[in-house]
């Protein structure tokens, strides 16, 4: 694994963990996200920073990568709704963002998703690998095979 995957994967997995944790020190600004329509906005919100606190572990635990990694794509996919409501909204309550801002981080949520992906997907095969097709273990060496 490259020094800069490994880097990339440390700092969005604090990056999850402390946003997680801000779920529940600060609730009211992820209430404020929130269009007025949905139910039971306390249990969203714990239930989505607990989502991001144990997804950002998860990216550093090998075994649970993967699963970590697409748990963090799901709930990225999920909380995009409530950051389009709050662009077309043109505020947030209780905050002082400008409409524009609320507009132009809304492409930041496709890097972040691919972001997660590069870190959380599974080791590339090694160059002596090259030639195998997906699945034909036959000609790779059991050294260079990925799980």
């Amino acid at each position: 694994m490259s020094a800069l995957r490994s880097v990339a994967r440390w700092v969005l997995a604090v990056f999850f963990i402390a946003a997680g944790a801000n779920h529940f020190r600060a609730p009211e600004f992820y209430f404020a996200m929130m269009p007025a329509g949905l139910p039971w906005p306390a249990a969203l919100n714990a239930i989505s920073g607990a989502a991001e606190m144990l997804g950002g572990v998860g990216l550093l635990v090998p075994w649970a990568r993967r699963w970590a990694g697409w748990g963090l794509i799901a709930l990225l996919v999920a909380v995009f709704p409530a950051n389009l409501h709050v662009a077309l909204e043109g505020k947030m309550p209780g905050e002082d963002f400008s409409p524009l801002l609320l507009w132009v981080r809304l492409p930041f949520q496709a890097g972040f998703i691919a972001w997660v992906w590069w870190v959380a997907r599974r080791p590339e095969l090694h160059r002596s690998n090259a030639g195998v097709a997906p699945g034909d273990r036959s000609g790779a060496d059991s050294v260079n095979s990925s799980p």
